[in-house]
């Protein structure tokens, strides 16, 4: 398993978001990783197993699981990693007017 892995569930649906497009940045903007959710709308490889501390983002292309005319075309979240060799898992609940996360296990 990679160091940093996602999840995307589509509330509305109550389904997991299957082929989503998320790109792994740095906080500068530098591609790092890029995957694609699986059936269960999971990416378990989704870059290294380990990475500097610093600031990185998860760029998820919502637009193309919610439509050409979706309100969020794209969900950008970023965070922080202390410890470049401890597991951060980051889901996206996901729904046409909003969206969620947190910091998983």
């Amino acid at each position: 398993m990679s160091l940093v892995t996602t999840h995307i569930l589509d509330t509305t649906a109550g389904r997991p978001a299957v082929g989503v497009g998320v790109r792994l940045e740095t906080g500068a903007g530098e591609p790092v990783a890029e995957g694609r959710t699986d059936a269960d709308g999971r990416i378990r490889d989704l870059g290294p197993d380990t990475l500097e501390p610093g600031v990185y983002r998860l760029v998820f292309d919502t637009g193309a699981h919610l439509g050409p005319d979706s309100f969020f075309p794209e969900v950008t979240l970023t965070f922080r990693i202390a410890d470049g060799t401890e597991h951060h898992h980051v889901p996206l609940l996901l729904s046409p007017f909003a969206y969620s996360t947190y910091r998983g296990s």
